[in-house]
């Protein structure tokens, strides 16, 4: 056992951060309570394994690190510790925003041996959680998605509007579509289609700010509300959340379900009423179909 006493196990399996020990193949040689309580995975599903196997870092481009830029990787070749922002993939597939911090591991002659990761739940968990069960109350929640549902998210679209054309604060939508989500239905069925929804829900709640709001717009289709932001910030959203559903995924018997999504992006005039507002969204939402799928369209030719 890589660790010493029991004393300095208990320490670690209290902590409400994931820690985790990797040797210098990357294969990971201890996973506290608190990893597991983070992404999904118990001990015993990974230990033995590299992350690459489970739980996958990328970084907010959707580029895979653990082939390429792995922080542990480096702090093993270097012996310098690293902070990053990174997203994991979570065993039910959807994507994690953690801060993830790296230092080499050595033995009793100074000789580095592996390297430790230490990562923390960056999502906002505390408001999501209050969120639910104030949807819960008012029946305004979509149940098997936990997130907002129709009627919520469009009282919510008209109260911003109110507050932009008043007070000139602006906010911008994300008309968001599974793409080919029928396919997934009739290869796997309706309970696999389900986590799938659930998935992409899951990516897109953890990976916005509190002040947003997610909402099921019916079928697979979504639609968030991004307040006070502009373009060039509603465009980076977008495709933030459009590369992280791209990199999620869970595992079945035949392999890897992965999904991606399509999105039209659009910020709220004065003069906008919510039909013109969704009308415009939905067109952008066309556009990313039609020309290729698994894109932003902010504006028709932008993607």
């Amino acid at each position: 056992m890589i660790i010493d006493n029991e004393f300095s196990k208990t320490i670690l399996e209290n902590l409400y951060d994931g820690v985790y020990f990797v040797d210098c193949d990357k294969k990971i040689l201890y996973w506290n309570k608190g990893a597991e309580n983070i992404s999904g995975y118990t001990s015993s599903e990974v230990i033995g394994k590299r992350c690459s196997d489970n739980t996958s870092h990328i970084n907010e481009h959707g580029i895979q690190l653990c082939m390429t830029e792995c922080p542990l990787a480096k702090t093993v070749a270097d012996s310098i510790s690293r902070e990053m922002n990174l997203y994991i993939r979570h065993k039910k597939g959807h994507r994690i925003p953690v801060l993830a911090r790296t230092t080499p591991l050595r033995d009793s002659l100074g000789q580095v041996i592996g390297a430790i990761e230490v990562f923390t739940d960056n999502s906002p968990k505390l408001a999501i959680t209050q969120r639910i069960k104030e949807l819960e109350k008012m029946a305004l929640l979509d149940h098997l998605t936990e997130l907002a549902n129709r009627r919520y998210t469009e009282l919510n679209i008209q109260t911003k509007l109110d507050e932009l054309r008043r007070y000139g604060r602006p906010f911008g939508i994300l008309y968001m579509d599974i793409d080919h989500f029928k396919k997934v239905n009739d290869l796997h069925g309706h309970d696999i289609g389900d986590k799938v929804l659930t998935m992409v829900a899951n990516t897109f709640i953890k990976n916005v700010r509190a002040s947003d709001i997610v909402g099921r717009w019916g079928g697979e289709e979504f639609l968030a509300i991004i307040p006070n932001i502009n373009e060039k910030q509603l465009y980076f959203t977008a495709n933030k959340l459009r590369e992280l559903v791209e990199q999620s995924g869970f595992s079945l018997n035949s392999g890897i379900v992965q999904v991606t999504v399509s999105i039209g992006a659009t910020l709220a005039q004065p003069k906008d009423t919510i039909e013109t507002l969704l009308e415009r969204a939905d067109k952008l939402l066309y556009y990313s179909k039609a020309t290729g799928r698994n894109r932003v369209s902010i504006k028709q030719g932008l993607i």
